[in-house]
């Protein structure tokens, strides 16, 4: 084939024949997981972590504290309601404080026992398991859904699918609604929406329900594989003593398929009878019998699975257990592994963990129940006024971080001879903030020229509370 310019067009191989040439692809063609269901000690667990977590989810938004919502974060008034917290911007430093609390947390039982988080508790995790829940109650099992995927369309299969389609996408809009319904107050979110009011709450609410749709209906495990960095780096947190998925190869090699009546052991056979279960019950579609791999969630279901066959073939269970790298090499019992936990890296994680979240909850405890914050005014830096003063103005934000109304008195310090002049008191509502204009008068000439520290006293006079606030005086040239 020739160029436009007439000169031969050189033709690249994606692919030869010589393996030495061969190129690999950047994509790998992945085959649709069909997760099979499995009850057992894990599989329960799992189903409470679930159940758990979305009534938490789904009814914190509904309760109420006194005349608002027991948590919304309303980001349009820039104040946060956590029970009976009220938080402003200015609080931040918290909010800084949970996130780093959360990672030490999740380092912490990453160490003790790797992925407890991905397989039980994490938001993918959950809708994933109730997506596949509604898809197994209209399709069937696994084998039902293979064959029904496999079929031509038919009308049974139409109205599975569309059945099955109408409950996704349900849960799933449900789920974005509640979501920003801690942003918005979730009875005037509904109200709003009932009446197709509210373009970005709309907006918000169709694209996390979209997301929803899309991560747990859809691309299910290749979130985890591929997606969630936590898959990529959680492997430097593991050491030989941390509590994992594993399968005791020494035990279960060479596999093979046998009757329950055979002498497995005289025939040079291992106890795994190569059955497959494990695989066809892991979420992430991965056989745990090739060892430790990045894409295992730690859910456990294989090891419910084994066990079944393990009590079916008469066999000890822990064929696939929970357990460490150490504790399958050498043989250890739970005793020798549970003495490991409390190694040197867990009690660090432990111990910074621990002095944080003492800190955040004392200071939550000890917080003034308001705030100030003091700005200068820049249009008239200094200026004489009549009885011969010099004058400088400021504005203060006083902030109500308390559910009832406050009255608060403001005084200055600082400055020999300066002089406040405000009104004696003023009165800010529950969880409210007031700008008020304040002029600082000091005698003209009793300062040299430059800037002086001077200081504002909030007294809060319903709890005596007090918070003080540095500026500066200017004094101008002559």
């Amino acid at each position: 084939m020739n160029t436009p310019s007439g000169k031969p067009r050189k033709v690249i191989p994606i692919a030869s024949a010589d393996p030495q040439n061969e190129i690999a692809s950047l994509y790998e063609a992945q085959k649709k997981v069909y997760p099979r269901s499995i009850s057992g000690y894990f599989a329960r667990w799992r189903w409470i972590l679930v159940l758990f977590t979305q009534i938490v989810f789904y009814g914190l938004p509904w309760l109420q504290w006194g005349e608002r919502q027991i948590m919304l974060f309303d980001l349009g008034a820039r104040r946060f309601y956590l029970f009976g917290l009220v938080l402003y911007p200015q609080d931040f430093i918290y909010l800084t404080t949970l996130l780093i609390i959360s990672a030490l947390a999740l380092f912490l039982f990453t160490a003790v026992a790797g992925r407890l988080w991905c397989g039980f508790a994490c938001p993918q995790t959950v809708y994933t398991e109730i997506f596949m829940w509604i898809e197994h109650k209209i399709e069937g099992d696994r084998s039902a859904r293979l064959r029904l995927d496999g079929s031509p369309w038919t009308f049974e299969k139409i109205w599975k699918k569309t059945v099955k389609q109408f409950l996704w996408i349900a849960v799933s809009v449900w789920t974005g609604f509640t979501f920003v319904g801690y942003f918005v107050p979730i009875r005037q979110l509904g109200g709003e929406l009932m009446a197709l009011q509210g373009t970005w709450q709309i907006f918000w609410v169709l694209f996390y329900g979209f997301a929803t749709y899309g991560n747990a209906g859809f691309l299910r495990e290749q979130v985890c594989k591929y997606m969630c960095p936590y898959a990529r780096f959680q492997s430097a947190m593991f050491d030989r003593d941390t509590l994992i998925v594993t399968y005791d190869e020494a035990r279960g090699e060479p596999r093979g398929p046998r009757t329950k009546t055979v002498d497995y052991k005289a025939k040079g056979l291992g106890d795994c009878i190569d059955c497959t279960l494990c695989v066809q019950v892991c979420p992430v579609g991965i056989d745990i019998r090739n060892g430790l791999q990045y894409e295992c969630i730690g859910c456990g279901l294989c090891v419910d699975a084994c066990n079944t066959v393990m009590d079916k073939m008469q066999y000890p269970r822990g064929l696939i257990r929970f357990s460490t790298q150490n504790g399958v090499s050498r043989g250890w019992g739970k005793v020798e592994i549970l003495k490991r936990v409390m190694r040197p890296r867990v009690l660090i994680y432990s111990g910074i963990l621990v002095a944080l979240s003492l800190g955040m909850l004392l200071s939550l405890a000890v917080r003034t129940p308001f705030k100030v914050d003091v700005v200068r005014d820049r249009a008239a830096l200094a200026r004489i006024v009549a009885g011969g003063k010099l004058e400088n103005i400021y504005r203060l934000q006083i902030m109500n971080a308390t559910e009832v109304s406050q009255h608060y008195r403001l005084s200055v310090s600082g400055l020999e001879g300066a002089q406040l002049v405000a009104e004696p008191e003023y009165v800010i509502e529950p969880a409210q903030s007031r700008w008020v204009v304040v002029q600082v008068h000091v005698p003209y000439g009793s300062l040299p020229e430059g800037s002086h520290p001077v200081r504002f006293e909030v007294l809060a006079v319903e709890s005596g509370a007090k918070v003080l606030e540095k500026s500066v005086f200017l004094v101008p040239r002559q």
